[in-house]
């Protein structure tokens, strides 16, 4: 065939010609604003995320012309930039033909702990009471706040204990920003022989000693896997540079808020002790990943590392601190790696382990907000602040996140023997007028206990024979006043939510186990079925443990279901 008879690429089938390509257009007034917002920053993929950020909250939503100029300028595909912005929860994608939403969105929390606080009938009553063209009312999972249930996030200001007329109040004064708490500053920091102990290693010490020192404290990671928290140091270091270091900040579990706790008001702990582990496998990079429903905490994170650089402790950009975008299952490692890389927060088939590759395919050590928290105590102040305690044949300290039915639900610092009876204790007491039914002694992936198991240690390999296990030590008391059956109900509800589709068991388990759930009674073998297919064939943990809340439920409480 002849080359002038060959029908080009841009004939259509009348034979007139195209004049652009298919597919969306470029809007040369979204490329202006889209390369106004990120003007200051570097062009990499794998600051996606944080360009999309930038995008909605100035904003309010992610345009598709704001999407197709995202794409343009980091040369990639729109269909790539489409399936990050409508993984994460706290994007709004709106098309064309879509109506915005509203310029104020009310989240309310409804985590077990909110649950039991009353967030269903608040949910309903903001729904009754605004105008939904100018408030949008949301349900959203956990924000870290369990122990001022109810919580809403207006905007990206927590109310506590949330009443409509809070809410209202808020509105009504414009109180839509993060309130900072106080907090200990660098110089406070210092002035208490603060960055002296890396100031130090990083003159004359040996990475070694500092591992040894960690690993006789018998620190284990506190993210909630429990492994020696020194040992995971020499299998990064075995792999060849560069290396990274990635803080899994992103505190997702129901019932969990230690990690907030310390960052709201001792950040330079943590830091100190993220910098010494990042010294001792020689990391070009620290990563800190902390989850968009913590806004105030981002920001302390922002101030106190910009200061870091200012006093020369660390080089700009050193520490690059990633925003998360609503996602639980970012909490899972790999997950977190793909997150921090501009992706979906998908998790990796395993081998090969991050400690091999991680961030950008190089190695990297992965660590929990409170684990790093601890390296820089037991390094300032020796191991035996750890080791030296010890109850229930248990060595070591655990910081309990509480809520639930208690007088005084908040974060306490307990020996790792601790049993329910020694929290419940420490926080005071159950409320009047209840008494002890059940309790969660790790979040919903750990499922409940009954009062009976009352004398059980809290703590790593204590909780494995009776099924279940600590993970992050988020502790929700029930009374006789609840339902265990809705208490699981409500967990299973979580991982529908939260389950990243990858893999069919999960994303199909979750859901048809929640329908069961909701028979009048439950199909016990059916579901027995199902969670075996769950735990045998779940690419991570979060397919794998969220049968807990149904065996357990079935095996403590027959009675109810």
């Amino acid at each position: 065939m002849a080359l002038d008879e060959r029908k080009g690429v841009w004939k259509s089938g009348k034979g007139k010609g195209r004049h652009t390509p298919k597919g969306r257009q470029l809007d040369d007034a979204a490329l202006a604003q889209v390369q106004a917002l990120i003007a200051d920053r570097p062009i990499r993929r794998d600051l996606l995320i944080e360009f999309l950020h930038l995008v909605q909250d100035e904003y309010g939503h992610l345009s598709a012309a704001h999407l197709r100029a995202l794409a343009e300028v980091l040369r990639i595909g729109q269909a790539e930039v489409y399936e990050v912005a409508t993984f994460y929860a706290h994007f709004d994608v709106v098309k064309e033909d879509e109506t915005p939403p509203p310029a104020l969105t009310i989240r309310v929390c409804d985590s077990l702990s909110c649950e039991l606080a009353g967030s269903e009938q608040l949910q309903k009553a903001l729904e009754d009471g605004m105008d939904p063209a100018q408030v949008r009312v949301v349900r959203a999972p956990c924000m870290g706040r369990c122990d001022t249930a109810p919580t809403v996030e207006l905007g990206h200001n927590h109310i506590d204990f949330a009443t409509p007329e809070k809410i209202i109040a808020a509105i009504k004064a414009d109180e839509t920003h993060a309130r900072i708490p106080d907090y200990e500053t660098l110089a406070a920091y210092q002035a208490t022989g603060g960055y002296k102990k890396l100031l130090e290693l990083r003159e004359n010490g040996e990475p070694h000693q500092v591992q040894e020192t960690v690993l006789a404290s018998g620190l284990r990671g506190l993210g909630g896997a429990g492994f020696p928290s020194g040992r995971k140091w020499d299998f990064v270091r075995a792999e060849a540079g560069p290396r990274y270091l990635a803080v899994n900040g992103d505190e997702g579990e129901p019932g969990t808020f230690k990690d907030r706790f310390h960052l709201e008001r001792e950040p330079h702990m943590f830091l100190e002790g993220m910098l010494i582990g990042a010294w001792s496998i020689e990391a070009e990079t620290c990563f800190i990943y902390m989850r968009d429903e913590y806004p105030a905490v981002l920001e302390i994170l922002r101030r106190e590392i910009a200061a870091l650089e200012e006093a020369g402790l660390v080089e700009k950009g050193y520490i690059d601190l990633r925003r998360g975008a609503g996602a639980y299952i970012c909490g899972e490692e790999s997950a977190m790696i793909e997150s921090i890389e501009g992706k979906r927060g998908m998790p990796r088939h395993r081998p090969p382990f991050v400690a091999q590759v991680g961030i950008f395919g190089r190695p990297t050590l992965v660590h929990n907000v409170e684990t790093l928290y601890w390296v820089g105590k037991i390094c300032r102040e020796g191991p035996e602040i750890f080791s030296s305690v010890e109850k229930n044949g248990r060595i070591g300290l655990r910081n309990y996140s509480v809520s639930g039915r208690v007088k005084n639900p908040g974060v306490y610092l307990l020996p790792a023997g601790s049993t329910i009876t020694d929290v419940i204790a420490a926080c005071g007491g159950m409320l009047d007028g209840h008494s002890l039914k059940a309790y969660q002694p790790g979040g919903p992936s750990s499922g409940l206990l009954p009062a009976s198991m009352a004398d059980v240690p809290l703590d790593f390999d204590t909780l494995q024979p009776h099924g279940t296990f600590i993970g992050s030590a988020a502790v929700v008391v029930l009374s006789d006043h609840d339902s265990a059956r809705d208490a699981a109900l409500n967990m299973l509800r979580f991982f529908e939510d939260e389950s990243c589709g990858q893999c069919t068991p999960c994303r199909v388990g979750c859901e048809k186990a929640v329908k069961l759930m909701q028979a009048k009674s439950w199909d016990q073998d059916l579901l027995e079925e199902l969670s075996n297919a769950m735990i045998d064939t779940s690419i991570c943990g979060l397919g794998q443990a969220a049968p807990n809340p149904i065996r357990l439920t079935i095996k403590h409480f027959p009675d109810e279901i």
